[in-house]
């Protein structure tokens, strides 16, 4: 196992690389690694993303543009105007970025990753804070999964608990090992380490 670093700690809150840290180190996992290009592989997911669903749902927008929620309708409507041959480039990406990512599950099992940059945010928040960086607080949130997701890699979200809120981490095998994920979550609940909390509302 090992946990990732560079781009996973860079935008991190603390808390989300403490809590990265901590499931590393129940696990054992004591060697820290990087992904290579993991935030162009981010800019990548985004485009496909955007640009499929735009696609998808570009006639209901032409039909019922009123009915759709407002940033969603804007993000539809950007997708559906991406240039083809940012899709394309994207998609040559995802596969140098795949074929990379392979090569490091030859050495690893599981790879441990912060699931999102923060815990959750209130009501109405609409930006962050990252690696000194203002960013759009919706567009961010998945910083550290599409990069994973895009390629088809099974994760399980485990939840970490600390002070405040818990927060996400990854666990990240690859494809068609999904046991390899089950089986370091159990481990993280086994110790205490991943738990969810119940928060009374009386």
């Amino acid at each position: 196992m090992a946990r990732l670093t560079g781009y996973f700690d860079r935008y991190a809150s603390e808390q989300a690389r403490a809590a990265s840290v901590r499931a590393a180190e129940c696990l054992g996992a004591v060697e820290e690694i990087e992904l290579p290009e993991a935030q162009r592989a981010r800019a990548a997911a985004f485009i496909i993303t955007a640009a499929e669903g735009g696609a998808r749902h570009l006639q209901t927008l032409k039909d019922h543009y009123a009915q759709f929620e407002p940033h969603s309708r804007d993000r539809f409507l950007a997708g559906a105007l991406t240039p083809a041959g940012w899709y394309l480039k994207a998609q040559r990406l995802r596969r140098w970025f795949r074929e990379r990512v392979a090569e490091i599950f030859t050495r690893y099992d599981v790879l441990i990753a912060p699931a999102t940059p923060v815990s959750a945010t209130p009501i109405g928040t609409e930006w962050i804070e990252l690696g000194g960086e203002t960013l759009p607080l919706r567009a961010s949130m998945g910083l550290f999964t599409q990069p994973v997701s895009f390629i088809g890699l099974p994760v399980v979200a485990a939840p970490i608990a600390g002070p405040g809120l818990p927060i996400g981490v990854q666990l990240i095998a690859a494809p068609w090992r999904e046991d390899l994920c089950f089986a370091a979550a159990s481990k993280l609940e086994l110790a205490g380490v991943a738990r969810s909390r119940i928060v009374s509302r009386d």
